[in-house]
């Protein structure tokens, strides 16, 4: 199934917390419409080349600097998804946006419509897909616990939640594209 009419011209989130499957399911979302455009919320972590803070424990002393940078990101992938939206492009966007930060980051997009895909798979279904993939998310900071935490009691009950831990990226896009009207924000 291809889809354009319903998302020409719009934004789509993908949020949840490390190794939810973010990236994954934007990529193959992305793929399966006829212009769309993956905007990697990490990329513009990583665009700061010295002086950047990691998400770390709350309290801990680099928590504010590290929080203005997270910040600055969601501004930054916001900003290009309305300019990829304004051109007809859809943008799908992938980052972590939980807790108050979904919120600010729904009003961050200007771009209407806006969608917002929560992917809350258990927290077995994050740990054992963190220990299968490359890179590592979580280290001396918080823990899968933690986000979880975060992301069910903090974060606000916007868009469209799929608990995705035994779903395949292709069976959670379809539920995306099958369900896309609750997506809207």
């Amino acid at each position: 199934m291809t889809t354009s009419a319903p998302l020409a011209s719009s934004v789509v989130l993908i949020t949840g917390v490390m190794a939810a499957g973010k990236s994954t399911v934007a990529q193959a979302l992305a793929e399966r419409l006829p212009k769309a455009a993956h905007v990697r919320g990490d990329t513009f972590r990583r665009m700061c080349v010295s002086g950047r803070v990691e998400m770390g424990a709350p309290g801990a002393p680099e928590a504010a600097e590290a929080l203005a940078q997270l910040r600055l990101r969601h501004r930054l992938s916001a900003a290009a998804a309305d300019l990829y939206a304004a051109d007809g492009w859809t943008a799908v966007v992938q980052d972590i946006v939980i807790g108050p930060e979904l919120a600010a980051y729904t009003d961050l997009v200007r771009t209407r419509p806006l969608h917002v895909v929560v992917l809350a798979p258990s927290p077995s279904a994050v740990t054992a897909r963190e220990s299968a993939r490359p890179k590592t998310g979580y280290g001396p900071g918080p823990t899968v616990a933690d986000l979880d935490r975060v992301l069910r009691e903090e974060t606000p009950r916007t868009g469209l939640w799929l608990d995705t831990s035994s779903q395949s990226p292709a069976e959670t896009v379809e539920e995306i594209l099958g369900r896309l009207a609750e997506s809207r924000v």
